[in-house]
């Protein structure tokens, strides 16, 4: 190829990342460096938790669970499967149903759902780290956390800060997407002095004020933190309002925790429904006519709700969004992007990988000779601050 077109491909990713409208899509891998679990690891803890202080709800419902759902299955799958089930139970005259030949009664799925989100909150807030053979190697307690902020704090002060310089004044407010339930994020705006939103309102206690259609609010933010699929300090009270609250606050009441989505819970598809909520303004934002992007980092292309919302955006005439993507791809491309990619709307489908920059049908094109850990979440953020370094 030659050396300039070479060289342009890289420019044109770096250009996309200093868009004056632009949007980020953060998954789990996002919080990897942070000491906090990828979706298969925090599986496997949970399980451990539940077989120390849960072990009946464990065998009786929770395991039978994963007996029924694909081997690849984790913990999130297996929260949506026992939702489905308690909306069964609800609607049964004895409240009741029959998960693999046993009979469970709605308040045993009640249960079973309540004490997998303890356990994934309590993981969140103390950080794990467990090898390729789901041993221990190390694990954060309440009173003594591991959890480690240093990533994020260097990615937002970057983003903000460093990579804004001389785009700063005609660039929008950046919006920031994550299915994570822990506050890194929130942490790292705060701690860096960037101004943010994200649908509460209030201080350290706070009440959920965005509702479903409502636009994002013009406030001077300079970000807006939509968080998909809840977070760790997310709670119901029993009015149905969502209040953010502090760890151990025995205020206001609540009578469950908003973590997860979906949740088995009657409010969903209400106007106080956080997580449609969420999505609907996650498709608000993919659906522009204006220069736009998508940069993705953290995320595996697991969750067909945002997968879909992805695709239908990008598939529109008139949508001029593009996707970059920071992804390993060590064993190939997902399916999904690998069929984006191919699309009619290719052109406009970017990946950055560990062996090289994808642009759509096209690539890879290696940036250097050995493995190239740029698609990782510090990866990011060295481009955002020093280019690509072709």
């Amino acid at each position: 190829m030659n050396e300039l077109i070479y060289e342009e491909l890289f420019s044109q990713l770096e250009e996309h990342l200093k868009c004056n409208e632009q949007s980020w899509l953060l998954g789990a891998g996002a919080s990897f460096d942070a000491k906090l679990p990828l979706m298969f690891p925090l599986t496997n803890k949970v399980k451990k938790d539940l077989e120390s202080n849960k072990k009946e709800i464990l065998e009786r419902v929770i395991l039978p669970l994963f007996e029924e759902l694909p081997k690849e299955c984790h913990i999130e799958h297996v929260l949506s499967h026992l939702g489905d089930y308690a909306a069964l139970a609800e609607r049964s005259k004895e409240n009741k149903t029959i998960i693999n030949g046993n009979e469970i009664d709605l308040a045993s799925l009640e249960e079973a759902h309540s004490s997998i989100l303890e356990s994934i909150s309590n993981i969140i807030r103390c950080g794990y780290v467990e090898d390729k053979n789901g041993d221990t190697v190390e694990e954060g307690s309440l009173s003594d956390p591991i959890v480690d902020i240093d990533a994020h704090l260097d990615f937002v002060d970057t983003l903000f800060n460093h990579a804004s310089a001389g785009v700063y004044e005609r660039r929008k407010t950046v919006n920031i997407f994550t299915t994570n339930y822990d506050t890194l994020l929130e942490d790292a705006l705060a701690l860096n002095k960037v101004p943010y939103w994200d649908g509460f309102s209030g201080g350290a206690v706070a009440h959920r004020t965005q509702r479903y259609g409502d636009p994002v609010p013009l406030g001077g933010q300079r970000a807006n933190l939509i968080k998909m699929h809840g977070s760790i300090d997310w709670f119901l009270c029993d009015k149905g309002y969502v209040w953010r609250v502090r760890n151990n606050d025995r205020y206001p009441k609540v009578d469950r925790r908003v973590l997860i989505y979906p949740q088995a819970t009657k409010y969903i598809a209400t106007q106080q429904d956080p997580f449609s909520t969420q999505f609907d303004l996650f498709r608000k934002a993919l659906n522009s006519n204006d220069s736009n992007v998508l940069v993705v980092c953290g995320y595996s292309f697991g969750d067909e709700h945002i997968n879909n919302e992805v695709e239908f955006a990008l598939s529109k005439g008139e949508n001029r969004t593009v996707l970059v993507v920071f992804l390993e791809c060590r064993y190939g491309i997902p399916d999904r992007l690998e069929k984006w990619r191919n699309s009619n709307f290719g052109t406009r489908i970017i990946i950055a990988s560990l062996h090289g920059l994808y642009v759509g049908d096209q690539g890879p094109f290696k940036r250097k000779d050995e493995e190239d850990f740029w698609w990782t979440f510090k990866g990011v953020t060295s481009v955002l601050k020093n280019g690509c370094g072709v």
